[in-house]
């Protein structure tokens, strides 16, 4: 019996697989062997921020977005309404940091996995959390 790995993308994770290549082969080289996750709110935000990012860089945003679009088909997204029973609770967590990112904390508690993040805020909060240096670490083990 296999078991599965789950991890919580956060949104700077999906804006770093646009921009960059080493957050980009980790999903690809773990793509069948972990079940990323997201909020539905991740999604959007990085939809929202990465034109202007890409713009700045001289990128072509419509490119990049098509990549975005097809990271997506290997991300799971949840839907915000799943996570209702676990708002409070996470909200509480962050208390004097950002409590608009409870929707992630909301989504490693209810599947009990780390958070792939490069927020300091989720750290301390009682979820392992792992950065892209160190995330090979979980993926592989």
């Amino acid at each position: 019996m296999t078991t599965v790995k789950y991890v919580v993308v956060d949104a700077n994770i999906l804006i770093r697989a646009v921009l960059g290549q080493k957050v980009r082969q980790l999903f690809v080289a773990f793509s069948d062997k972990v079940a990323f996750i997201t909020p539905q709110v991740c999604v959007d935000d990085a939809y929202r921020y990465l034109p202007n990012l890409l713009l700045k860089r001289g990128v072509d945003p419509q490119q990049a977005l098509l990549f975005l679009q097809e990271l997506m088909t290997i991300i799971q997204v949840i839907d915000d309404v799943l996570l209702k029973d676990y708002q409070l609770f996470a909200k509480k967590l962050l208390r004097q940091r950002d409590e608009n990112d409870w929707p992630i904390l909301a989504v490693a508690l209810l599947l009990n996995c780390p958070i792939w993040t490069e927020d300091q805020d989720f750290f301390g909060v009682g979820v392992a959390t792992w950065t892209t240096a160190n995330v090979r670490l979980f993926l592989e083990g």
